[in-house]
């Protein structure tokens, strides 16, 4: 953790691949039975092997998971890939439990994933969803929907609980409505699922350890989500030609190839995605940007943005500025020097950096 009094700004980034195909959230569920060996394929996460286990076994549905717990000074993170059911709907699992000793800010990125944090104790936390407005708000288990635009996390005293990254397709179907009407706020998980979101709470902090947690979590999100509603098949569609190719998708060519017209398919993805299709073609492609400094052989920002699709460095420049908040130098900077206690052991792979346990997501002011 960062000791010194100075006040250091960062972000935090996701990324998703999305392989629902065209059955929706009960496809996918019903084709990620098979055995654990496909796990690793289906959501593209590495874990590096010299990380400590955090469990290797089956349970029900044939689940074969790996896990891992870091520590760095008396913080501890906890990783885990969703059950295989959950491909394509729930990214990853991160358990956390540190005490910071003076209230710290995050900034974090424009993301077209959906963040539920479960807390486990009450925390000291304010929020604010445009971090250039300067409006704070306290919120417990906070749920952070897409966004276009960067915002701020002041945290302070113990973080202890669990943050569940949800694909569109996924918290569409958690939740049960329209991801535009969480767009670009932060709500308490009590007023998505109502009072069983303090009771599944409880009952995770009185598990005796991440491995219980996970599949806890595992079992009650498969139920939730296989229940809940599917966003329309063009739209779907859409998504997931955006996120594979990493935003690298005209959209005129997109609402032929879903059979909609250009404003049609604007509008309709606008209302269930919560953005539009450029901005998370936009998102998507500053993503591969990032991912390409941080986990290849990237000599500079600049060959990073021309391998990325961007057009010249002021494109970049500016794009990069508008979703993060920050200069890509002060990025580089800010996320090295937070995450490397955690990354040591961290391989350095061709998956995207949202599809890796242990991916670096955040650092702090």
């Amino acid at each position: 953790m960062p000791t010194s009094g100075r006040r250091r700004t960062g972000v935090l980034h996701g990324r998703l691949r999305l392989r629902t195909g065209e059955g929706g959230p009960r496809r996918a569920l019903d084709e990620g039975r098979g055995t654990g060996t496909r796990h690793r394929a289906s959501v593209g996460f590495a874990v590096s092997e010299r990380c400590v286990p955090c469990f290797r076994g089956s349970d029900v549905g044939g689940r074969s998971s790996v896990g891992s717990v870091r520590k760095a000074g008396s913080g501890e993170l906890a990783f885990c890939a969703p059950h295989p059911r959950l491909a394509g709907l729930v990214l990853d699992y991160t358990g956390q439990d540190w005490t910071l000793t003076r209230p710290l800010v995050r900034q974090v990125m424009a993301l077209e994933t959906v963040l539920c944090v479960i807390d486990f104790e009450p925390h000291v936390r304010r929020v604010d969803t445009d971090s250039r407005a300067g409006r704070w708000s306290s919120v417990g288990s906070p749920v952070t929907g897409v966004r276009d635009r960067p915002m701020a996390i002041e945290q302070d005293g113990r973080m202890y609980g669990l943050t569940v990254r949800l694909t569109a397709p996924g918290a569409r179907a958690l939740f049960g409505l329209p991801l535009s009407e969480i767009a670009n706020k932060c709500v308490g998980l009590g007023d998505l699922l109502g009072p069983g979101a303090r009771r599944w709470a409880e009952r995770l902090a009185e598990a005796p350890d991440w491995p219980a947690r996970f599949r806890m979590v595992d079992s009650f999100l498969s139920a939730r989500i296989c229940a809940g509603p599917e966003l329309p098949p063009p739209v779907r569609r859409a998504w997931q030609r955006l996120t594979d190719r990493s935003g690298d998708v005209r959209i005129g060519a997109l609402a032929d190839e879903v059979g909609w017209s250009r404003q049609h398919l604007n509008t309709r993805f606008r209302s269930e995605v919560g953005l539009s299709p450029k901005t998370v073609a936009r998102i998507a492609r500053l993503q591969r940007a990032m991912f390409l400094m941080r986990d290849t052989a990237s000599s500079s920002w600049a060959d990073a943005a021309a391998a990325s699709g961007y057009t010249d460095q002021p494109h970049f420049n500016r794009d990069f500025r508008l979703l993060t908040g920050c200069t890509p130098t002060t990025f580089r900077a800010l996320t090295s020097e937070w995450t490397d206690p955690w990354e040591t052991d961290r391989p350095r792979t061709s998956v995207h950096p949202g599809q890796l346990i242990g991916a670096p997501w955040w650092s702090w002011q």
